[in-house]
């Protein structure tokens, strides 16, 4: 009984004393749960789901209504922006690793060497001009102007002495920037991934460069020092107009080294890095001066320079860059780098080339020339002109290509071959003074053939029996005809070979005239052949060429011991002659107050050449005007505009000179004596004898005092025992050939030049004289 009466009342069991609908987590069982009797017990209609909804949901609100409002909306921005920026990153992740991938080891970058640079400087050490791909050498940062790396860091990359190769502060910014504005105005790379950029990729835009840019910037701080990474990138940056590296580009806009640059200089080559070409000063000057002053108000923002400062550079003028590689000495640049590769190879590292050029007088030879062609030019239809200036060893001291490097980098000094006219006769007188001539034997001037040509003379008058002296000075051409078949044209052309003339010469009588091209550069060696006492001056401009550093001489020039070429006799002899072309021949216009000059001038058909070549002791100079299509100019000879250009020239390089004689002092050398320029025996010289002549006296000794030939290594012309250099009756000269009774001439049989005038066209002034070709002609 007892035991039925508690199991009417047992009571149920809970966990924790709590009610079991507190909680769906709770674990409970009701009525209708439970087992009793294997039934389950009926649960009262009280407990149906309808009547607990409400109390559940009062009990526990849905997930979706917690943490409502603002705050919920932030954290699940939140949320999501963390689950972007993960994936994002795992994203990343994999393009480097992907594009890594596909770039060399690590282990095998290095740094590509820079294009080597030739130096090209003047006799005192000044640069000519810089010829490589990079158009300057490279600098040490402690050798630039302050101004430059700090106008560099200043306006592309403040942060660069901060940041580890990328600037994501930069990268910000720019984007930022470039958002608001709505197209690019900035860019987010630092100088390091520049530099990246430049030394190992392309400049595609791509997403594959951008991240190998990336790599190779974090490379590039890890192994070189924020120092050596903004030098290098100095080096190499590109500044407009084919400059590469601070120091071409200094040089190219300014004339000077970048280590001279002044602020607003440094300014301005800095704000090039944006636009090269868009705000170089030799295409708008306005529009990099308004850049240089962006860069100017940036490096005061960073403390580099003061207001004072600013407003300084400010208010200089606004800098007019020189046009694009102007200067008569770049044509000497292009004829060291012809030449260079056969004395030394290619070119693999830095170089310093020394010339033989002096700097002043190659731009009095370039002004000389323009004053010239600004004068007279247009009026005679004369667009060109060259020059070529050299001393007794052939040492090129100045040399003009044409009229405006800009313009034309043709080099008509050196590689053109024109015909040279009457500048070529020298040689044909040498060769006949040679075979025994001398400058008084005397030739009749008249009208002659040889074959079917007829040499006439420029002014189409005749002379009759002149000197060949004369002859010279006024430029006969039939006495040159005749001479050249006196001589033979084979000899004729043994002795310009001989001289200096390496062109190739067509055998003819119409050589005499100068009709087979030689270029002005072998022209003027040539003369100075004549100016030196007898020594070949091979021209040439390299003297020597060395390392960057100096410590290594990889060519050194040869010319110190020349081979001699004329007897000392025959070298005198002609420099008397030509002396009397500028004296009283047609190179008048050459003249130089108180200084001997010799030379001669040149004309070709219809005055399409006209040339002037001619020396004193110190230089010879080649002049040459014309045009280059051959076209015509009107009536321009060679005592015109080329004597006029080289009187210029001559007076403006021997300004604070004191004069010295030529060789031979102008006086004629004979066998027996020495004759003046009138025949007559000079007063130190007594009748029979031979004045020495001193080999001190020579120009090669004057100049650099290292010619040591003697008499002996040219063998002398054939001399003749006996002659005398007076006729008897003391009436002037009389030919210098001994004439045996039989009437022929003494030198053996000599073919007749061609069909000669009648003597009778001579001036009947004085006595018909017998003359050598009335010998030959047996008149």
């Amino acid at each position: 009984m007892a035991g039925r009466g508690r199991s009417r009342d047992r009571i149920e069991p809970s966990f924790g004393g709590r009610d079991s609908r507190d909680d769906d987590d709770d674990f409970a069982l009701d009525a209708d749960d439970r087992v009793a009797g294997g039934r389950a017990a009926k649960r009262p209609a009280s407990k149906s789901p309808r009547s607990r909804q409400p109390e559940r949901r009062k009990r526990r609100p849905p997930p979706e209504r917690e943490g409502g409002g603002i705050f919920g909306f932030v954290r699940r921005i939140v949320y999501w922006c963390i689950v972007l920026g993960i994936w994002a990153g795992i994203g990343v992740t994999g393009l480097v690793v992907y594009y890594g991938s596909r770039m060399p080891s690590a282990s095998t970058w290095a740094i590509p060497d820079r294009p080597p640079n030739v130096k090209i400087t003047a006799v005192d050490g000044s640069v000519i001009a810089n010829r490589g791909t990079t158009g300057g050498e490279a600098l040490a940062l402690e050798e630039m102007s302050p101004y430059l790396p700090e106008a560099i860091v200043a306006i592309e990359d403040r942060r660069f002495y901060s940041h580890f190769g990328v600037d994501p502060l930069g990268l910000a910014r720019a984007f930022v920037t470039n958002v608001t504005t709505g197209h690019m105005v900035q860019g987010g790379s630092t100088l390091t991934q520049q530099l990246a950029k430049n030394l190992f990729l392309s400049p595609d835009r791509t997403l594959e460069r951008k991240v190998q840019e990336v790599l190779l910037a974090l490379w590039l701080e890890q192994k070189y020092t924020k120092d050596q990474i903004l030098a290098m990138y100095l080096n190499r940056v590109f500044f407009g107009s084919n400059a590469y590296g601070v120091e071409a580009a200094s040089r190219r806009y300014f004339n000077k080294s970048a280590r001279d640059v002044n602020l607003g200089e440094a300014a301005l080559l800095a704000g090039l890095v944006k636009a090269p070409s868009r705000l170089s000063p030799a295409r708008d000057p306005e529009a990099a001066n308004a850049r240089a002053q962006v860069v100017l108000q940036a490096m005061r923002d960073q403390g580099y320079i003061s207001g004072d400062e600013v407003r300084t550079a400010m208010s200089q003028t606004p800098a007019k860059a020189k046009r694009y590689w102007s200067g008569a000495g770049h044509y000497v640049a292009d004829m060291v780098m012809d030449e260079l590769p056969g004395l030394i190879g290619d070119v693999k590292e830095d170089v310093i080339v020394d010339t033989t050029i002096d700097k002043g007088l190659e731009k009095r030879a370039e002004q000389a020339l323009t004053d010239v062609l600004n004068k007279d030019g247009a009026k005679l239809d004369a667009s060109q002109a060259a020059l070529v200036s050299l001393d007794g060893t052939g040492a090129i001291r100045a040399l003009v290509g044409g009229r405006d490097y800009a313009d034309s980098q043709f080099n008509r000094a050196v590689k053109a071959k024109r015909q040279p006219g009457s500048s070529f006769k020298p040689f044909v007188y040498a060769a006949a003074l040679e075979k025994g001539l001398t400058p008084f034997s005397v030739f009749n001037d008249a009208p002659i053939r040889i074959g079917d040509w007829t040499p006439e003379n420029y002014e189409k008058k005749y002379n009759g029996e002149v000197t060949l002296a004369t002859a010279l000075a006024k430029s006969l051409n039939t006495v040159a005809a005749q001479l050249v078949m006196y001589d033979g044209p084979d000899q004729v052309i043994k002795l310009a070979h001989r001289l200096g003339i390496e062109s190739e010469l067509q055998p003819n009588a119409s050589i005499a005239l100068g009709t087979s091209e030689v270029s002005l550069m072998e022209l003027t060696g040539a003369y100075a052949a004549f100016m030196n006492g007898g020594y070949k001056a091979t021209p040439h401009v390299i003297r020597r060429v060395t390392t960057a550093d100096g410590s290594k001489v990889l060519y050194e020039n040869t010319y110190d011991s020349p081979p001699r070429v004329l007897s000392e006799t025959i070298a005198a002899n002609m420099n008397a002659m030509m002396m009397g072309v500028i004296d009283q021949g047609t190179g008048k216009s050459a003249r130089l107050a108180g200084w001997q000059a010799a030379g001669k001038t040149g004309t070709t058909q219809n005055s399409r050449d006209a040339l002037f070549v001619g020396f004193t002791s110190n230089l010879t100079t080649g002049v040459w005007f014309g045009n280059d299509d051959g076209k015509p100019m009107k009536k321009v000879t060679g005592g015109g505009l080329p004597a006029k250009a080289w009187q210029e020239f001559m007076i403006a390089a021997h300004k604070g000179l004191s004069p010295a004689p030529l060789f031979g002092s102008g006086q004629f050398m004979s066998d027996p004596g020495t004759l003046n320029g009138a025949g007559q025996p000079m007063a130190s010289a007594e009748p029979g004898m031979q004045e020495p002549v001193q080999e001190r006296t020579t120009i090669g000794n004057i100049i650099s005092g290292v010619f040591g030939g003697s008499e002996s290594e040219y063998p002398q012309a054939p001399s003749r025992p006996g002659r005398q250099p007076l006729s008897p009756s003391g009436g002037g000269p009389v030919p210098p050939a001994d004439v045996a009774e039989d009437g022929r001439y003494g030198y053996g049989d000599a073919v007749p030049p061609g069909d000669i005038g009648s003597a009778e066209e001579a001036p009947s002034g004085r006595p018909r004289r017998t003359t050598l070709l009335d010998l030959i002609m047996g008149q």
